[in-house]
């Protein structure tokens, strides 16, 4: 006699739970074909436990099954409703206040990093004055990966000379393949500028890494053309030894490792930022983890107000792979049918009503002055310091604190709410908050604190959220590396037709999430060469 298993009673308990008789009978159907056994599955399909809403559509099961012995189809994930933002259009103010943000952005990866090394400073004073000696001469190798990024973007836009940018390009590529210490590839997190050397005592870091591989791809590609940035570009990659950084698991990759103490042992084992850690891991041609890996992570499901997306950690998680890796009208083909750039949108929307719903308590929180993502905090030379905070669920150290690459880093994702943001911020804070390198890292509006800082990462995802909103371009070089694709195809991320409403808004936007192809932007207003 057949025997239910605990995985069959929790997915008939969930087929139970879906609110219309089709979705019961689709997410029951989904269960069914994951048996190989169809006779197994037909006595189970008439056990006695069965619901009775269940019994009413065993006939239509039985016929699908019998469709299965003939065929094994694929099963469309079931649809969603559509979170993305309707037909905007960036204003000519829109475009001015981007591309003054923008410019100032690649400033700070310009004028932060060192001339040989190519390393670029973790942080810097907002009006470009000199920092402290205890972060004067530190570079963080994430903070150099949006650099890499970043020289692309100003050649294409002609901020720079291309041949400069491509020369620097050079300098960074060569230092990092021929002269920089690693260990299986792997880099330390934080780096004397000027010599390379491990400061802080930091660690190998697997995410930070991940970073700097995304800019050294994306320039392997921009600048593809020049036979030296290629090799070594691939040179780089393809010696970094993902499965040794699994220490042992099948799967799940570590976080780092020290010299001192070995492995770190928390894992990237539930979502966040590192999807393009697993699709650089997976789709590596030297030392590739197995395609399963990419679904052995747990996908931790959030809830607000009716939003539902994964993820419970802060912003920057559901905004730094995307900045890379174009996940726009893809979906897992297997449960639960993720579609990440989706998930990013939804993330977004909700942190927004997080924030507004904070409004009682911090009353500078509203529809336009909202973002609270890991930061600077106001107590950073004291008690807190750098504070990973975010919502929902809130942190327990909020206070009122707003972080404008929170909204900077989403404009790729929703422009109809990040744009009014940044747009509200700049005009109503502009003069104490927006310097030399653009938005400060973090200000509490209610205190009026104002951090001195910016900082790199920070700087970086809003220079390239912003870049792949006006054109698209750090998705369409990044993903010309045949490894993000193929390392798609080997774990089901596969292309869906985007929403109806979504195709036909496509003629109306302004190249924002739609936009493939890439193109020179043309400025409307007029800005001082800085150089």
């Amino acid at each position: 006699m057949y025997k239910r298993t605990k995985t069959d009673e929790l997915n008939l308990a969930e087929a139970e739970s879906c609110p219309s008789t089709s979705l019961k009978v689709e997410h029951f159907t989904l269960h069914l074909k994951d048996h190989l056994d169809l006779g197994k599955v037909r006595r189970l399909v008439t056990a006695r436990q069965l619901s009775s809403s269940l019994r009413r559509v065993r006939a239509f099961c039985l016929l699908i099954l019998l469709l299965a012995t003939q065929a094994r189809p694929t099963v469309a994930a079931p649809r969603q409703r559509d979170y993305s933002a309707p037909a905007y259009r960036l204003s000519l103010q829109d475009e001015a206040l981007l591309e003054d943000i923008s410019r100032r952005s690649f400033r700070f990866f310009w004028e932060n990093a060192d001339a040989y090394t190519g390393l670029v400073r973790d942080r810097a004073r907002t009006d470009g004055s000199t920092l402290d000696e205890n972060h004067r001469n530190v570079a963080s190798i994430a903070s150099t990966g949006f650099g890499l990024t970043a020289l692309c973007i100003a050649a294409e836009h002609r901020w720079v000379e291309p041949s400069e940018a491509r020369e620097r390009v050079r300098r960074t590529l060569r230092f990092f393949a021929e002269e920089l210490p690693h260990k299986k590839g792997w880099y330390y997190h934080f780096l004397n500028m000027q010599t390379g050397a491990r400061v802080w005592g930091s660690e190998l870091s697997s995410i930070d890494t991940t970073l700097l591989l995304g800019g050294v791809l994306t320039a392997r590609q921009y600048f593809r053309a020049d036979k030296e940035i290629y090799r070594l570009a691939t040179k780089i990659y393809e010696r970094v030894d993902f499965p040794w950084m699994l220490n042992g698991h099948s799967t799940r990759l570590s976080m780092g490792w020290y010299p001192e103490t070995g492995f770190i042992k928390s894992r990237w084992d539930t979502y966040s930022e590192h999807t393009m850690l697993y699709l650089l891991a997976i789709g590596s041609p030297t030392h590739p983890l197995m395609p399963r890996a990419w679904y052995d992570w747990y996908r931790d499901w959030n809830t607000y107000k009716g939003y539902r997306f994964l993820g419970h950690a802060p912003l920057f998680t559901h905004q730094y792979s995307q900045a890379w890796v174009d996940f726009r009208n893809r979906r897992e083909d297997k449960p639960p049918y993720v579609d990440y750039f989706e998930n990013s949108i939804i993330a977004t929307r909700a942190h927004r009503e997080f924030c507004i719903d904070l409004a009682p308590e911090f009353p500078s929180y509203s529809e336009n002055i909202w973002g609270i993502t890991a930061s600077d905090s106001a107590r950073r030379d004291s008690e807190t310091g750098y504070v990973a905070w975010g919502g929902p669920p809130r942190h327990p150290a909020i206070d009122g604190t707003v972080v404008p690459c929170a909204a900077g880093g989403s404009l790729m994702f929703t422009p109809d709410i990040s744009m009014p943001a940044l747009r509200t911020m700049y005009e109503k804070f502009g003069d104490r908050i927006y310097g030399r390198y653009g938005f400060t890292d973090a200000f509490n509006p209610n205190t009026g604190w104002v951090n001195r800082d910016v900082i790199g990462i920070d700087v970086g995802i809003t220079l390239l959220s912003a870049e792949n909103l006006r054109t698209g371009n750090v998705w369409y070089y990044f993903m010309r590396n045949q490894e993000i694709p193929h390392a798609m195809q080997l774990i089901g991320l596969n292309k869906v037709s985007p929403p109806t409403r979504r195709r036909a808004a496509r003629s109306k936007r302004v190249r924002s999430v739609l936009s493939v192809r890439p193109r020179h932007y043309n400025a409307h207003v007029n800005f001082n060469n800085f150089k």
